[in-house]
């Protein structure tokens, strides 16, 4: 389970199959209180507890976006996924996004910062072009959360492999704070800008004597010269 405050998990997928124009239908990635159960929303149980993250390549009805899509579901341990709509009663954020049978190697890399935001940015126009998906605000995923993969087929099918996986621990740096300048200092700045000032005009002052010095010397010179 993933138990730090803030994390990111980094994967490698790949979606294919043999008929281009008819497969499906997708696959997941959970972050729930539960540990991987099968079941009918894309391989997992219904009614969790959690995040879910689906990978739809197969719409079950008419959207105004394309597919495959990607897009997030919060559960809260008693909703259903809306399966007839592909989610749409459950969807918090999403992007459309051609990840299926792709030359490049396809990854996601899901950032999560406690009660800040939760952000998936995805790989697959060109290796470390990073594009981002969406980025869900003031979002809180259960503090033991279990990381899980799934897939499903059903009348058509694909294959949907898990290539590579990795997570990692963020430390999130804290915001320098400025401290305010207090009256003291303010005047400590004052009184040292004006001897400053001061120091200025005595050195200008004795740079000119010295000139007009030099000047009247090098005249008396001139004139016993004469």
């Amino acid at each position: 389970p993933l138990t730090s405050t803030n994390w990111q998990v980094e994967f490698e997928f790949k979606i294919d199959g043999v008929n281009p124009n008819l497969y499906g239908d997708g696959m997941a990635v959970w972050f729930t209180t539960d540990r991987a159960k099968p079941g009918p929303v894309f391989g997992f149980i219904d009614k969790f507890e959690g995040l879910g993250i689906f990978f739809d390549t197969y719409a079950n009805s008419r959207h105004s976006h394309t597919f495959p899509y990607v897009m997030a579901m919060m559960g809260d341990g008693n909703t259903e996924y809306d399966h007839a709509n592909d989610g749409k009663a459950n969807h918090i954020a999403g992007c459309e996004a051609d990840i299926r049978g792709k030359s490049v190697a396809t990854k996601a890399r899901i950032t999560y910062f406690k009660n800040t935001y939760l952000e998936v940015k995805l790989q697959y126009k060109a290796l470390d072009q990073w594009e981002p998906c969406f980025t869900i605000p003031n979002v809180t995923i259960p503090a033991v959360a279990y990381l899980g993969f799934s897939a499903l087929t059903g009348d058509v099918s694909d294959a949907h492999d898990i290539i590579s996986v990795t997570t990692n621990n963020i430390i999130a740096l804290q915001p320098r704070v400025h401290k305010p300048i207090t009256r003291q200092q303010e005047l400590s700045v004052s009184n040292w800008s004006g001897f400053m000032f001061i120091l200025k005009i005595i050195a200008t002052t004795a740079f000119i004597a010295v000139l007009v010095l030099v000047y009247r010397m090098y005249k008396s010179q001139s004139n016993k010269r004469f």
